[in-house]
């Protein structure tokens, strides 16, 4: 995969040199362009066939017309492409309406703010007419907000933080004492810090904080290399337990948001899917979600607790009978997470 990616990043820059390369050379040879960036002709076809996909957005005109009749390459339209870059109505509105929210943030280092009000006022003069729906839209952030911004303020005071935080593997709230290193976005935003109740590198979800409060003690993590996450935030080891869920094909979308070591087909169309986790019991809260979809096969006693669980969510709505009912496929729209009955 790593590989993988290097050659996405290598094709991606050379592309880049390629478009500034054919806008100074009109009609050049195939041959003399592949010769130049130490790739086949074949390569060159290849970037070629995609470059016609690029521009500076997907509305009429705006996209690269290049083509080449296997001997030259044309590019038809560099002037309009070249053209300065201008912002839709909409394009507009969106980054104004953001820029304006988080201004509001509280705990915003001064100078940031500064910074992005003097950027939204240009961006309001440069938008003119447009600018005008951004004024009658508002963001308003919830609890994450607050918590952004001490986080924040903890990583560049390098103080250390304390926080209650739910972890759903446990279904429990714990507190502990946190040493930023940084904030990054993966879907939600996460505090990636030294925890110094599990005397390891931890990853916290900020929607998942409860209370948090900055300390005056002085933050000092180990020095430790920031985790890749190119590949992701899940990132299984090979030396985690192995997991095998047997979904049916409701519950085949498990193998396009899982990380997993293989998907075999059964015959109901579902899929058998090998998977590895550090954490095993988190999974079953998968199989509550899955319902009558799917289950836990291995390893044993984590199937007989996903199957407990189940019988325990049953157990609240006083219908027992219910877990031997038939399962009822959710309306096309519907929660998969609506309803705790099914086989676990």
């Amino acid at each position: 995969m790593a590989v993988a990616n290097a050659n996405a990043i290598d094709r991606t820059r050379r592309m880049l040199s390629l478009v500034t390369y054919l806008r100074e050379r009109p009609g050049a040879h195939v041959a003399d362009v592949a010769r130049a960036f130490g790739i086949t002709e074949d390569e060159l076809i290849a970037d070629l066939d995609v470059l016609p996909m690029c521009g500076t957005s997907f509305r009429g005109g705006d996209l690269l017309d290049i083509d080449t009749d296997g001997d030259r390459i044309w590019w038809h339209n560099p002037d309009d492409v070249a053209e300065p870059l201008r912002l839709a109505a909409d394009e507009a509105t969106a980054l104004l309406v953001a820029a304006r929210a988080v201004a509001t943030l509280p705990g915003l280092r001064d100078g940031d703010r500064q910074a992005l009000l003097r950027a939204t006022a240009k961006l309001e003069a440069a938008a003119g007419e447009a600018a005008g729906a951004s004024s009658r839209l508002s963001v308003t952030f919830e609890s994450e907000g607050g918590v952004f911004a001490d986080v924040d303020r903890a990583i560049s005071e390098r103080r250390r933080l304390w926080l209650r935080y739910y972890s759903p593997a446990r279904d429990e709230l714990t507190e502990r004492e946190v040493d930023p290193i940084r904030l990054f976005a993966v879907g939600h935003t996460y505090l990636e810090g030294w925890c110094h109740l599990s005397e390891a590198r931890r990853t916290f979800r900020l929607d998942r904080v409860a209370e948090i409060r900055l300390l005056d003690e002085p933050a000092a993590p180990p020095a430790i290399e920031p985790r890749d996450l190119s590949e992701g935030l899940v990132q299984p080891s090979a030396d985690d337990p192995e997991v095998v869920v047997e979904v049916g094909p409701g519950g085949r979308w498990v193998a396009e948001y899982y990380p997993h070591d293989s998907a075999e087909e059964l015959p109901d169309g579902g899929l058998r899917i090998t998977l590895r986790t550090p954490a095993p019991a988190s999974l079953r809260r998968l199989a509550l979600r899955l319902g009558g979809e799917g289950r836990i096969v291995s390893p044993p006693e984590l199937a007989d607790s996903a199957r407990q669980a189940a019988l325990a969510a049953l157990a609240a709505y006083d219908t027992p009978e219910a877990f031997a009912a038939p399962h009822v496929p959710s309306a096309p729209g519907e929660d998969r997470g609506a309803g705790p009955a099914g086989r676990a």
